[in-house]
């Protein structure tokens, strides 16, 4: 069995990690695999540091036994216990592989169960995965680009080697990008981005064409320096193509989405606030003028699609969006990239060529 110290195994292989670090500690960095299980809470932690400043480290251990004793000790010490029967293969972690994780193993060891920890505990699993990033940023890669619709993230993500990094960002990379699942915090998606880098471990990467941020996550600059430099494969489909490929996928798709996460009634408020929100990010970019017309055609096109279920009408605004908006913006910045551009072809031409 791996000794907690074999890092890159660890996370290339999802390997169940109990992290008993504070929720806000998890919040800001955590490992995609890990599930938190804290040995103190936020308001627990924050009265044992303060404790630890002004009286010393024997004092705030002292402090920390008396918050987390009887029936909180037994709960936290349950979790604990549960989550090692159902992960037999796993390890505990907390911050550096200090007292957290060593207080957790021995009072599980009291209770009958041995489990491992990391050694170096989150610390160490995140210098590792750096680490992979850097040296897996080294390897050639491909970009798909194209206007908007033209079916990126789907060839991205039905190739071998493809990566998904709005996928991993929780975000499609525009104003209309927000997905139901919030964004994960710039370490999260950096360890999750790592780890997805060390299991398909590629000769090479088959990656959209993004820009530095992704939401509110940015790029690894290893892997952005590596794109700035990589081919670029064009998907040009006919505009009736990549309009019909929007509608399923922000109307169809997203009002489903919406609608069984969240319930009909909650679900239309979200869905519409969702769509008039991407309108709103660019209104000083469309002029205001053309941002209050656009919002007139959205508002009856959500009219129609509540009324009758059709979202036809929603190519009302979107297909001058793309005309007036997307596309040129697209376009101009693909013009500063004409050198690398090494292949021009239909979604199924770009599919063929990125298998050869």
């Amino acid at each position: 069995m791996n000794d907690g110290t074999d890092y890159r195994a660890i996370l290339a292989t999802d390997t169940p990690l109990i992290d008993v670090r504070a929720p806000v500690e998890f919040a800001q960095g955590a490992m995609p695999a890990a599930h938190n299980l804290p040995l103190m809470n936020d308001d627990e932690r924050a009265a044992v540091g303060t404790c630890y400043k002004r009286q010393g480290p024997e004092a705030a251990l002292a402090l920390g036994h008396r918050l987390v004793s009887g029936e909180t000790r037994e709960e936290r010490l349950e979790a604990w216990r549960a989550a090692c029967l159902a992960h037999p293969q796993g390890y505990l972690c907390c911050a550096r592989g200090g007292q957290r994780s060593h207080i957790a193993q021995a009072w599980l060891k009291e209770a009958g169960v041995d489990y491992p920890l990391i050694v170096g505990g989150y610390k160490a699993l995140r210098q590792a995965a750096i680490q992979a990033t850097v040296e897996q940023a080294q390897k050639p890669s491909v970009l798909i680009g194209g206007c908007t619709g033209s079916g990126k993230t789907l060839l991205v993500k039905a190739h071998p080697e493809g990566v998904d990094l709005e996928g991993l960002a929780h975000h499609r990379g525009s104003s209309f990008g927000r997905t139901l699942a919030p964004q994960l915090s710039q370490a999260s998606f950096e360890n999750h981005l790592a780890v997805e880098l060390l299991k398909k471990n590629a000769a090479r990467w088959v990656l959209e064409d993004e820009g530095r941020m992704i939401g509110s996550n940015h790029l690894p600059e290893c892997l952005r320096d590596r794109m700035a430099q990589s081919p670029i494969v064009v998907v040009e489909d006919p505009f009736e193509v990549r309009l019909e490929r929007l509608r399923e996928e922000y109307f169809e798709q997203m009002w489903q989405a919406f609608r069984e996460a969240r319930g009909e009634e909650a679900g239309w408020l979200e869905y519409r606030d969702y769509l008039h929100h991407g309108l709103f990010a660019i209104r000083r970019r469309l002029g205001l003028q053309r941002y209050a017309e656009l919002t007139a055609l959205l508002d009856s096109a959500l009219v129609e699609q509540q009324r009758t279920g059709s979202t036809e009408a929603h190519l009302s605004w979107l297909a001058p969006l793309l005309n007036d908006y997307y596309d040129p913006m697209y376009r101009y910045q693909l013009e500063k990239k004409a050198e690398k551009i090494v292949y021009r072809g239909t979604y199924g031409d770009v599919a063929e060529w990125l298998s050869r």
